[in-house]
């Protein structure tokens, strides 16, 4: 059987790939111009590190270009739902003789709860555009229920995966054996997350990242009043009890939410963590939102975690209003 590895995020890029796709029947008039700055705004940072692919429907590319200026971000026409490219696009896995596959998922709206028809077919837009061959599976989930370690660990939410709106009659070592295959996992780490509350069904990438190997950092949301607070207590203790693929205790950091964020894009739906940052070539590009103390306390965290990155922190209240961050929004095609 080839083997396939899906490298950590800090690991060397090729590319970041991203889609300017809000619309305003997703997004509602208020919050689409505001998203496509953020979008640009995340396009223009990633930039400076690394090369950029934006995806953009043929009507919307000379607003996009606008919104981008002179950055070196590349234009791609394409039909396009929306702007999740972490969940639409492949997850790109390598094997030892430098190869690289693209993984399509089987995006279906998120258990359908979205019209997904156009993003259902970017996968294997990006892994044709990227000139890879594409590697098959008929597990439906999203890159954003996916966080690796590159070296044989995962971390991945049952209340997605494990779900009858994505993987009806699928049991969890099935489901286990098809991701290890996929992934060049050894050791699968299942947090429970939590169904039906946000459109993702409790994605990964909003509860736990990995540093490096052996190194967690988990979101906690200290509001008595919400209903993620039990969840990310219940995913700390999992963590803090877990062992990575080398039987080796996982250090966890808690980046703590904060307590209050700027009113303008204030809803139920906002997504107030700083979990949802991405690790690029030399930076990591993480979200802030007007809480001087967390805010302040999170890049900490986050520089003592990737020493010799930049930590660069944007205001992207719009895309967080839409449930969403700025992972999110971006799919890493890694160098070999």
């Amino acid at each position: 059987m080839e083997y396939w590895r899906m490298p950590d995020e800090s690991e060397p890029h090729k590319r970041t790939w991203m889609a300017f796709g809000a619309s305003k029947k997703v997004w509602g008039g208020k919050l689409l111009p505001e998203v496509q700055r953020n979008l640009a705004l995340i396009a223009r940072t990633i930039a400076k590190y690394e090369p950029v692919t934006m995806l953009v429907r043929k009507d919307e590319h000379a607003p996009a270009q606008k919104l981008i200026g002179s950055a070196q971000v590349e234009l791609v026409e394409c039909a396009l739902d929306d702007l999740w490219m972490r969940d639409t696009g492949p997850v790109f896995v390598v094997n030892k003789v430098g190869e690289i596959r693209g993984i399509d998922f089987n995006f279906n709206g998120w258990g359908e709860k979205q019209a997904f028809k156009k993003d259902a077919e970017v996968a294997g837009f990006v892994t044709e555009h990227a000139n890879v061959h594409a590697l098959e599976t008929e597990l439906i989930l999203e890159g954003g229920g996916i966080e690796v370690d590159g070296h044989g660990t995962a971390i991945i939410s049952e209340s997605c995966v494990l779900n009858a709106n994505r993987n009806p009659g699928v049991s969890k070592s099935k489901c286990e054996i098809e991701l290890k295959r996929l992934l060049g996992l050894d050791k699968i780490i299942w947090i429970p997350g939590i169904k039906n509350k946000d459109i993702t069904d409790g994605h990964t990438d909003f509860y736990a990242r990995f540093a490096s190997p052996g190194v967690v950092l988990a979101g906690y949301d200290p509001d008595l009043e919400s209903y993620d607070h039990a969840v990310t207590k219940k995913n700390l203790s999992v963590l803090r009890s877990a062992k990575d693929a080398k039987e080796h205790k996982l250090k966890v950091i808690t980046l703590e939410g904060p307590e209050k964020v700027r009113k303008a894009y204030e809803n139920d739906e906002f997504a107030a963590g700083y979990i949802g940052f991405y690790v690029c070539n030399g930076a990591v590009i993480s979200p802030e939102f007007g809480d001087n103390k967390a805010d302040k306390a999170a890049k900490a965290a986050l520089k003592s975690a990737f020493p010799g990155r930049e930590i660069i922190q944007l205001n992207v209240d719009a895309i967080a209003a839409g449930g969403g961050s700025i992972h999110c929004t971006t799919q890493q095609e890694p160098k070999v």
